[in-house]
Order: C-alpha cells, then structure tokens, then sequence
C-alpha cells in the first residue's frame, strides 16, 4: 500500500514576491533557449544543455537588459533549460 501526503503552504508576503520573481526568471530563461533552439535550420545539430545554459544564463546575466536573472539562484534556470 501506498501513502500519500497533501501539504499547503502560506508563504508570507515577501516569499510570494520571492516566489514570482524566480518563476519569472525561469519561464525567460525557457523561452530564450526555446527561441534559440527553434532558430536552428532543419536537419541542423541543436546546441547542447550546456551551451543552451552558457547563452541564455551565463552571457545573459552579463548584458544590461538580463542584469537582473542574477538576482535568483542559478539551479532553477539551469532546469528550466534541461526541461526544454
């Protein structure tokens, strides 16, 4: 027999604002790889995980306009790219 556990949590106000900026981050992080990868030409290689995570996260952060993804932790981008 199987068990199984629901949980719900109430973050506080701050942990929400936490919350959706970490979210926000990811779901930009996915989209620029999944434009990215759909630029490739037909029948072309598509880039690997890691040079995905060097584009769209690394060399991101470094730009003026994504300063702001290295304000959450790298792991959850990093598995937003593995997720595509």
């Amino acid at each position: 027999m199987k068990v199984r556990y629901q949980y719900r949590i109430y973050p506080t106000l701050q942990q929400v604002k936490g919350l959706n900026q970490l979210f926000g981050c990811c779901r930009v992080v996915y989209n620029d790889a999944l434009a990215i990868v759909r630029s490739v030409p037909q029948g072309e290689k598509w880039p690997s995980n890691a040079e995905l995570q060097k584009l769209v996260i690394t060399q991101a952060k470094k730009t003026a306009e994504r300063k702001w993804l290295a304000d959450v932790s790298v792991v959850p981008l990093q598995q937003s790219v593995q997720d595509l």
